[in-house]
């Protein structure tokens, strides 16, 4: 492997894990430490980590709140978590897809299967995948329009729920911390509405890459043990352990 390729592989190990050490990359890669260090100061050189003791970590900058831009990222990860939370829908069934990439994903699944649902969304890019073809009902209650977000927060989003019941509500969240339980957001606004469709669901599941385990967020909107099921990816079985040690069932 020419090391241009091992700086790629390790820079995307540093986004999805957020954390990396000399020994542990050594060991991955099967080279020196030298080589190792060398690679990470190229690539903080090009600003794509942080320098720490021992290691490096993944720069922490103002997260994108526009879902739809961030689809393309892991991508085939997403697809797969999309994949499982199809798995769990019923025909007739009412839902909640709450602000996620994976969710748009999934909605994208839900049309394609022509699935007889009633889907119930703040984000308008869930609502447009939800409605590409097939045979599922949809509706935005409303409240603040966040154009950041392309969808409706707020105390008033919350109200809007106050109509439904879901048989599920499928959520995203900016960070999960599995060792206190915090399940995260960016945003103060975008709590009210997040725990109103949880409230309201007979089913709660969260849509967590491994990508969102470790990472912070400003504002705690729910608590692992307020979820029935966590979606994950397989991509780091060890934070999958930590998290099952919390005692969510894990798929």
């Amino acid at each position: 492997m020419y090391s241009s390729e091992r700086q790629e592989e390790i820079a995307h190990i540093i986004d999805v894990e957020g954390r990396v050490t000399v020994a542990e990359l050594s060991k991955r890669f099967a080279v020196t430490s030298d080589c190792i260090r060398k690679d990470l100061r190229q690539l903080v050189a090009q600003g794509r980590c942080r320098k720490v003791y021992g290691g490096a970590t993944r720069i922490e900058g103002e997260v994108n709140r526009n879902i739809a831009e961030r689809v393309d990222t892991l991508r085939p990860e997403k697809q797969a978590i999309a994949a499982k939370a199809l798995e769990l829908i019923r025909p007739r069934q009412t839902i909640y897809l709450d602000f996620s990439s994976i969710n748009i994903l999934l909605g994208e699944m839900i049309a394609a299967s022509r699935m007889s649902l009633t889907v119930v969304s703040n984000s308008v890019d869930v609502m447009r995948a939800v409605c590409r073809g097939g045979s599922a009902r949809a509706f935005c209650p409303g409240g603040t329009y966040s154009v950041e977000y392309n969808g409706f927060i707020g105390p008033l989003a919350a109200h809007a729920l106050d109509a439904y019941r879901f048989d599920a509500a499928f959520m995203g969240a900016v960070g999960v911390d599995a060792q206190d339980g915090d399940v995260l957001t960016l945003d103060l606004d975008d709590v009210p509405a997040k725990q109103a469709a949880l409230e309201r669901a007979s089913q709660s599941v969260l849509l967590c890459g491994t990508d969102k385990l470790g990472r912070s967020g400003t504002y705690r909107y729910a608590s692992l043990d307020d979820f029935d099921i966590a979606i994950c990816d397989e991509d780091r079985p060890g934070a999958i352990a930590a998290l099952r040690d919390s005692g969510i069932n894990v798929l």
